[in-house]
């Protein structure tokens, strides 16, 4: 398994809607799903690779104030689920910021563990990365998804 930084715009918009088109339980809301797709042209990108080039999973960071970055998107296909993907797109990423300097946070935005299954593991999965809870919004995005943030210090 092979990361590296996406640096085309266009092929960061096609990594990212590959693998989140292949995820509807978490990128089912058409409109939502292509926001992030246009917006990771624009964000610091990564994605995993097999050895044949074949993207598997990616992670996009975008800067939400003067010391804090969020882990905007993130996906993995499916087959690679639990197989460490996740975990080593975001060390790299992390280790990215760390060489950079420029932050002293990380923050990443879900629905509250709680709500769905499905979202109750990306919850686990941030926590054993090291996030810690920080705060819940109930209205940010509806009342069926109270929006859970986590933050890390870089």
């Amino acid at each position: 398994m092979i990361i590296e930084q996406i640096t085309d715009s266009g092929e960061k918009q096609t990594v990212v809607r590959k693998i989140l088109e292949s995820l509807p339980e978490w990128f089912g809301i058409a409109q939502a799903r292509e926001e992030y797709i246009k917006n990771s042209a624009n964000e610091v990108c990564f994605a995993a690779r097999e050895g044949n080039k074949k993207p598997v999973g990616f992670l996009c960071l975008k800067e939400t104030g003067k010391d804090t970055v969020e882990l905007s998107v993130m996906g993995v296909l499916r087959e690679y689920h639990r197989k460490g993907v996740g975990r080593s797109l975001f060390e790299s990423a992390k280790s990215f910021l760390k060489k950079q300097k420029e932050y002293s946070f990380i923050q990443v935005k879900t629905v509250r563990m709680g709500m769905y299954e499905e979202y109750d593991v990306t919850n686990r999965f941030y926590l054993d990365l090291g996030f810690k809870e920080f705060e819940v919004l109930p209205g940010l995005w509806d009342e069926n998804n109270p929006c859970q943030i986590y933050v890390m210090s870089l």
